[in-house]
């Protein structure tokens, strides 16, 4: 066959495309930092015509030349004419670049979603807008993914290989794409399900053969993605399975208000002066954590205070919204919930600047009577529909000691002569006030996850030691970090699972 050299135009938009086209999926990977708009009128107006037009002229070059002279040569750079050849090189890099972006953007997206349904290990998400939610990174899965791209850059040290397994994660993404888009199909635009399968049947099988192909390169390079695939999901189902029992023990072993009741205003063991602050991760109810402790120490702080720190998909919280507090049963006990909400640019204080905002607010809303008491009744949407935003500061007098025998600094309040705070408000702040010139301790609960005696040997391995080694390595819950170490006490309790 005579050769066809194909027109220069046509490879100078091979390469375009490929540089358009790793662009939009850098937009597609997080539409943070475009808008729907603007991705449709990329995509329509310059991908999806250099997507056409350059496969269109790499085929017609093929069409030609059936035969390639060295097995390195592949089937686009082989059609690029010399004098082209190092510019579409660059464009070429150029494209990788944005691909790579794409990717790790893509990846830092995911994980946080899937840490947030606790499908994945907690890892450390840092925001890198503090206007657009989208914009984060995470400093560990972008150190694996550069050993992951190092260890199979020197394990193959071939491009073919690399293409291989290249394609088969791309034509399996396309695959997925589909029968996902055909949930969308049902769900979502709440169309006729034989419009869905038509979907599937039509894109779905066309897939399903390029799929099939790229299945005959498995042992020369394609089985990477697939093991990859299947490190993550062995990872995933182990931390989700681990999680999810964790939470239905927490959530079936927590102390009921009837139960907290019955023990009367001293709780049935003995109070002493001082603020107890109980870390906990329930909205509602009361951790199993506190029955654990008090049954081995039957002791405690004359005012306590579960505190639950939430982080919100907002850049910042404002000062007045960020504590929610109520009651938990009648006043007498002494017992507040505090819900503390931070947004994701938010700066933790440090912890003597928390505890005065902590002590302020529960003291401002129990001089204000804004806080509600808990009945006998343990619904969690009775509870949080009784907890009450503290806007504004307390109208209590601080004063600081004058002491400088103590490292730490003292802040002294006094309770305001005002007509407005009837008799038991009054001695309510002034119980609050006398333990805090005591002293605060944070309680922190820490989880020992173990599968019950009697289970199976496959959940004795998940639990025992795949969600153990995984809970291990990652990032602790964020109040962890942000507690003074000489006041706390952490508590340990075995959860058998």
């Amino acid at each position: 066959m005579d050769d066809v050299e194909v027109p220069a135009a046509c490879i100078i938009l091979i390469g375009l495309f490929a540089l358009q086209h790793y662009g939009s999926e850098a937009m597609f990977a997080d539409l943070g930092h475009f808008s729907q708009l603007s991705i449709k009128i990329a995509f329509t107006s310059v991908v999806y015509p250099s997507l056409i037009l350059a496969y269109m002229g790499q085929a017609a070059y093929l069409s030609q030349h059936h035969l390639i002279e060295s097995d390195y040569r592949i089937g686009f750079y082989v059609s690029v004419p010399e004098k082209l050849r190092w510019p579409v090189l660059v464009i070429a890099i150029l494209a990788a670049v944005v691909g790579s972006q794409a990717i790790i953007t893509g990846t830092f997206s995911i994980i946080k979603q899937c840490s947030a349904l606790g499908c994945f290990p907690r890892v450390k998400i840092v925001h890198t807008s503090s206007k657009i939610h989208g914009q984060i990174y995470i400093p560990e899965i972008n150190w694996i993914l550069m050993l992951l791209c190092l260890a199979v850059t020197i394990g193959f040290r071939d491009t073919n290989r690399l293409g291989n397994a290249s394609g088969l994660a791309v034509i399996t993404v396309m695959l997925v794409t589909t029968c996902l888009m055909s949930l969308v199909i049902v769900l979502c635009w709440h169309q006729s399900v034989f419009f869905a399968i038509g979907f599937i049947f039509f894109f779905g099988t066309i897939e399903a053969l390029y799929f099939s192909a790229s299945l005959i390169k498995f042992l020369e390079g394609a089985w990477v993605p697939i093991a990859l695939a299947f490190i993550f999901l062995i990872v995933m189902y182990v931390w989700h399975y681990g999680t999810l029992k964790k939470y239905e023990f927490d959530v079936q072993n927590k102390i009921s208000i009837n139960w907290l009741l019955s023990l009367g205003p001293s709780l049935g063991i003995v109070r002493v002066r001082g603020i107890g602050i109980i870390h906990t991760e329930l909205v509602s109810g009361i951790p199993a954590i506190f029955s654990h402790f008090v049954t081995n120490l039957p002791a405690f702080h004359q005012v306590l205070v579960f505190l639950c720190i939430k982080s919100v998909p907002v850049p910042h919280v404002r000062p007045e919204e960020r504590f929610l507090v109520g009651h938990i049963g009648p006043r007498e006990f002494r017992l507040y919930r505090c819900i503390v909400r931070y947004g994701y640019r938010d700066v933790h204080k440090d912890d003597l600047d928390f505890e005065k905002d902590l002590v302020c607010s529960v003291a401002e809303s129990i001089r204000s009577g804004k806080v509600e008491i808990n009945g006998v009744d343990d619904n969690s949407e009775k509870d949080e529909e009784k907890m009450t935003v503290v806007a504004g500061t307390s109208e209590l007098k601080e004063i600081r000691s004058p002491t400088v025998v103590r490292p730490r600094k003292r802040v002294r309040f006094i309770v305001p002569e005002s007509p407005k705070i009837d008799r038991g408000a009054r001695e309510e702040l002034q119980e609050l006030m006398e333990a805090r010139e005591a002293g605060i301790a944070y309680i922190l609960g820490h989880s020992y996850v173990k599968a019950k005696p009697g289970s199976s040997m496959v959940k004795k391995l998940v639990i025992n030691y795949g969600y153990d080694f995984l809970r291990r390595n990652s990032r602790g819950p964020s109040y962890a970090l942000c507690v003074p170490h000489a006041s706390t006490l952490e508590v340990g309790m075995n959860y058998l699972v």
